[in-house]
């Protein structure tokens, strides 16, 4: 016998932790479908995510921040140092958040945090969200009225809305027959923390190099995350050192920046790659996260994406639940892979553009970048319209992105809120 939902969530990663949330915030019942987050001798997740501050205000509505923020550290101003070894160097350029009239640009939040915070949330007897622990989706059963969910265990659920959360190898969108596109790059990255003998200041820094990003972002104290872009056999090659000989190359290419180096966590790499699906709604399935897109490690971009995906299909369920219409009908699902349309294809865009210019060797595509990082260090305009267009996307906000989010859902929805900010 199988259980009825508003709504099911594959995956309990941050992206589909925090689709739950937001969904069980409209009033919806929810199920969350997903392994532990570790299961018993897997390796610690040492990924960091910065989180701009539209996220940080996501959080703060669905009541979580509060756990996440202890782990955190803020990011107010963010360094691109030219590394190419071009003969036309560009000029060294920061971004502040004074310069928009903001505290803080947002928090580089330790993932391992935020799947904690987020999942004691939706522990919480109010959150509206069931937590199955499973194995796996083993299969997803596009219905006229609802979807039904088997899991490798044998339990099944329906629900009239699945969010499919369940990364860049998706049973739902394949379920749902969405169709994607996806490229890759000739890059790796390498993605680990060390801590350091110099203050960051709060300050995140983009060394561009010929085969990618070199970042380093503010961790608590006097420590750092980094994503290292390199060409695959490279990265494959300084993972492998032995922690003196790693650390020695961090400093090099550091070029003293945050001094002497300390202990370094341990190093994961991943190859580069891009996804996008060709919408992002469909045969009652939702697209969340790296289900609907994947894009380099550049710019921040990834799960603050994710992140406005959930919160965009919170208002879609909210406008649907309050108008009495299927929140898994093709009338809401149009209606969100509408609103992520634009948001996720500029993104895309952006990095991709960025990425290439740096790997690619035409001197004219160098040119032309040097030319941009003139530009916004010159033009007072040109820099704040960058930086509030890199935070987030001028249209419209989903509620939860806004103060006092929860309430605004709420509205929507035509219910008293669940959630308050926190």
């Amino acid at each position: 016998m199988s259980r009825r939902f508003t709504a099911a969530v594959v995956g309990g990663g941050p992206a589909g932790l925090a689709a739950a949330l937001a969904l069980g915030a409209t009033g919806a019942h929810v199920v969350l479908a997903a392994p532990p987050h570790r299961a018993a001798g897997q390796a610690p997740d040492n990924r960091t995510a910065a989180l701009f501050a539209g996220s940080i205000e996501f959080l703060k509505n669905l009541g979580v921040w509060d756990l996440i923020a202890p782990h955190s550290a803020p990011i107010t101003a963010i360094r691109i140092i030219d590394d190419t070894g071009a003969l036309l160097r560009a000029p060294e350029v920061t971004f502040t958040a004074a310069e928009i009239g903001l505290d803080v640009f947002g928090w580089n939040v330790p993932n391992n945090a935020l799947v904690a915070g987020l999942t004691a949330g939706a522990s919480k007897p109010d959150s509206g969200v069931t937590l199955q622990s499973t194995r796996g989706i083993a299969q997803v059963e596009i219905g006229s009225d609802a979807a039904t969910l088997t899991s490798q265990e044998g339990d099944r659920f329906e629900a009239q809305l699945v969010a499919g959360a369940d990364g860049r190898n998706s049973l739902c969108r394949t379920a749902a027959g969405i169709a994607t596109r996806t490229w890759s790059y000739p890059q790796a990255a390498i993605a680990t923390s060390f801590r350091h003998s110099r203050p960051h200041g709060s300050v995140s820094t983009e060394f561009h190099r010929p085969a990618g990003p070199f970042t380093t972002v503010p961790l608590p104290d006097l420590s750092s995350s980094l994503v290292w872009v390199e060409r695959p056999e490279e990265a494959q090659r300084l993972a492998a050192l032995d922690e003196a000989a790693f650390r020695t190359a961090v400093e090099i290419r550091l070029q003293g920046l945050l001094g002497a180096l300390g202990e370094i966590a341990p190093r994961a790499v991943f190859p580069l790659s891009g996804l996008t699906a060709e919408r992002f709604g469909g045969n009652r399935v939702a697209l969340v996260g790296e289900a609907g897109h994947v894009i380099p490690p550049i710019g921040a971009q990834g799960l603050n994406l994710g992140i406005r995906d959930a919160a965009a299909l919170a208002d879609c369920m909210a406008e649907a639940l309050a108008a009495g219409r299927d929140p898994g009908g093709s009338a809401a699902l149009d209606a969100y892979s509408a609103r992520r349309r634009s948001d996720v294809t500029s993104r895309i865009t952006t990095i991709d553009v960025l990425n290439r210019s740096l790997i690619s060797d035409f001197v004219p595509v160098h040119l032309a970048r040097g030319m941009g990082l003139v530009a916004l260090r010159t033009f007072g305009p040109l820099r704040r319209l960058a930086i509030r267009e890199g935070l987030q996307p001028s249209q419209s906000l989903p509620s939860l992105l806004k103060p006092d989010g929860a309430a605004l859902l709420a509205e929507r929805s035509q219910r008293p809120p669940r959630h308050s900010a926190a």
